[in-house]
């Protein structure tokens, strides 16, 4: 298929770069809360406050709770390592 190879070429680049900037920070939490309605209203306003930040930068995770433990919403920002070495 036309284009097809320089679109999965940029998909490599891409995935590449992301791989690169995740070895050289850590993910830190923005939002955590255990109430669905609660996430809804305020993960637009926490987006809106990291509009500087890349979508690929941001991490959603929906931990799925069984029995006693509810589910719990989390929204994470990678954030870059200190190049002098200080964390």
């Amino acid at each position: 298929m036309p284009k097809q190879r320089r679109r999965r070429e940029r998909e490599a680049r891409r995935r590449a770069e992301r791989e690169r900037r995740v070895e050289g920070g850590r993910w830190e939490v923005v939002l955590e809360t255990t109430d669905e309605a609660d996430w809804h209203e305020r993960r637009g306003r926490v987006r809106a406050d990291l509009a500087h930040v890349r979508d690929e930068d941001l991490r959603i995770d929906v931990l799925c709770g069984r029995g006693i433990h509810p589910t719990t919403y989390r929204l994470s920002v990678l954030v870059p390592r200190d190049p002098a070495g200080d964390e």
